[in-house]
């Protein structure tokens, strides 16, 4: 069963706009609830939270975490697709060099 859809996008990148949705929703989120706590503060900021008490905010650090898990997801599914994409290459390249 092939993951190809007939526009010639597979599952592997509908999952990955997905999530890269999620991501940029959350990364909003999370910077707006920072600049409600620290304003002014930038994305870069963000990045070093530690220099930043007012960023201690427990929902902040909830949201943040979520955040994580999102890009951490994301991550994983790129790993897995260019794993999955390598052992077809794999394969097609054996299969060739087997044939008489």
């Amino acid at each position: 069963m092939s993951d190809a859809k007939s526009d010639g996008k597979t599952a592997w990148d509908d999952f990955e706009a997905l999530l890269m949705t999620m991501e940029a929703h959350q990364v909003s989120k999370v910077f707006d609830l920072a600049r409600r706590l620290k304003p002014g503060i930038t994305h870069e900021d963000m990045r070093n939270p530690h220099d930043f008490p007012e960023l201690g905010d427990t929902d902040w650090h909830f949201e943040d975490g979520i955040l994580t898990g999102i890009q951490t997801v994301l991550t994983a599914l790129r790993a897995r697709r260019r794993d999955a994409s390598g052992e077809r290459e794999t394969s097609e390249t054996s299969e060739t060099s087997e044939a008489p």
